[in-house]
């Protein structure tokens, strides 16, 4: 006898909208993931670089509630300036992203283990769950306007929501590739 999976994506409770309830889901499955994946790893592995000037797992789990915080407030806050250090407890920089050509690991994360990983990621995710539960259906049809750089983007909030997944994805991608690369290189070792 076949045994059945069910994968279906449910909003949480506690959303104005199904649509921001959705993508919270989305962002839940992904940080549930990663923290599957990551169960076990010691601060040599999330410190570990392929080569220098590369990112390591520890900074990846940085940056990504940094930058989740980032659009939250960018978007749903709709804010000018940004608090981070309030927030998770680090600043913005301190994920060390983008490493110079060369660069070693921020010192910030060194010798940092898994629970100080989960405990940014816990703090992000929280203030990302706030922010999204009272979005209303005019909140996602707003644009804004941003500068990056001397060009002027406008983005919608429905977009903002997509790239929180989508940026979350991709690292996320980008931290299991690191697993494998270290496990790789660590069998190589004589």
């Amino acid at each position: 006898m076949s045994e059945i999976t069910h994968r279906i994506l449910e909003p949480p409770a506690g959303f104005t909208t199904r649509e921001s309830g959705h993508v919270m889901a989305q962002l839940d499955d992904l940080y549930h993931r990663l923290a599957e994946d990551t169960r076990g790893l010691t601060p040599e592995q999330l410190e570990w670089q392929p080569s220098p000037g590369s990112n390591t797992i520890g900074m990846l789990l940085a940056h990504i509630p940094i930058t989740e915080i980032y659009w939250v407030q960018v978007g749903p806050m709709g804010l000018d300036t940004y608090r981070f250090e309030d927030i998770l407890g680090i600043g913005s920089d301190d994920d060390g992203m983008p490493l110079d050509e060369g660069g070693r690991p921020p010192a910030t994360l060194h010798g940092k283990d898994l629970a100080f990983f989960d405990e940014l990621i816990a703090k992000g995710r929280a203030f990302t769950r706030r922010a999204l539960q009272g979005l209303t259906q005019s909140d996602l049809d707003r644009v804004i306007s941003r500068r990056c750089g001397a060009d002027v983007q406008e983005i919608d909030m429905r977009w903002v929501l997509y790239h929180m997944v989508e940026h979350m994805a991709c690292h996320y991608g980008q931290v299991n590739l690191l697993r494998h690369l270290e496990k790789f290189a660590a069998a190589r070792k004589p």
